[in-house]
């Protein structure tokens, strides 16, 4: 038995670190916005006993570490089933960006051994599953928009008036997201208080909240190459711009397909995409 799923990307309208816990893991305020961008991941069931994981992408690793991988695991132990499991994933999120790539290729897994076995786990189910594979997981189970708490594994449906579309960059580097939150740990910085306004106006359409977004991860990486990408999307008619998750992707907000094309000619970079919120 044979079948495919989409897999789709995320970005962070509002992101904020809101403090550490004892086990080093650290409390978040995010808005997380599911994008038309998606890797295609394919699940073959058959006799025998196994898991097996194949990419497009060589820099992926095939192993136990792929969130794809322990995911099949996790959806065996929590139904008792056995079987043969091969994992073809088929990449188009870049990696190392702060799209959740990683996370939504295990959402994916979930979901879609779910529908292959006839549905015995509720999305609650699968959503606990996810939490204990990775923050991001969960989200990546349900998608569109929603405000996430905790380690990002506590979330909440929003609704969001979606008149707008993203142009995603990944420059040709990546961020150090540990180093990211060494900083903050070194230095923590206030919690951003606009937080519930941001909520209040994403139903009001892009216009009232786009330059409103938030990530903490700008300030404490503080990189001018970063900068200079949301300045030039911002030039060239982006309502607002930020670096989304802890990098090194940026995206921009725009009211038009055609408007966010012509900004995508001033940028330079190695991913470059038009896509929308789903």
């Amino acid at each position: 038995m044979k079948s495919e799923i989409k897999a789709y990307a995320k970005v962070n309208l509002f992101l904020d670190i809101t403090g550490r816990l004892e086990n080093g893991y650290h409390t978040l305020n995010t808005v997380m916005q599911q994008i038309g961008l998606y890797d295609v991941v394919t699940a073959e069931i058959s006799d025998g006993d196994g898991i097996s994981i194949e990419c497009d992408n060589l820099a992926v690793p095939c192993n136990e570490k792929n969130i794809a991988y322990k995911a099949a695991a996790a959806f065996l132990s929590e139904t008792g089933n056995k079987a043969k499991i091969h994992i073809n994933i088929s990449k188009n999120i870049p990696l190392e960006a702060g799209m959740g790539g990683s996370s939504t290729d295990g959402a994916a897994v979930l979901k879609l051994l779910n529908e292959m076995y006839g549905c015995p786990l509720t999305i609650g189910k699968l959503c606990d599953i996810g939490a204990s594979l990775g923050a991001d997981v969960p989200f990546c189970i349900t998608g569109g928009t929603a405000v996430c708490t905790g380690i990002g594994e506590i979330m909440k449906p929003v609704g969001c008036l979606k008149n707008y579309v993203f142009l995603v960059v990944k420059p040709d580097f990546s961020c150090s997201t540990p180093a990211g939150y060494r900083a903050y740990d070194e230095n923590p910085l206030p919690e951003n208080n606009n937080f519930e306004n941001f909520i209040a106006e994403l139903p009001c359409g892009a216009e009232k909240w786009a330059d409103k977004m938030y990530n903490v991860f700008e300030k404490l990486y503080d990189d001018e190459r970063i900068s200079e990408i949301t300045d030039t999307m911002r030039k060239n008619g982006a309502i607002g711009s930020i670096l989304t998750g802890s990098g090194s992707a940026v995206f921009g907000i725009f009211s038009n397909e055609n408007t966010a094309q012509k900004a995508c000619e001033f940028i330079e970079a190695p991913f470059k995409c038009i896509t929308f919120p789903e």
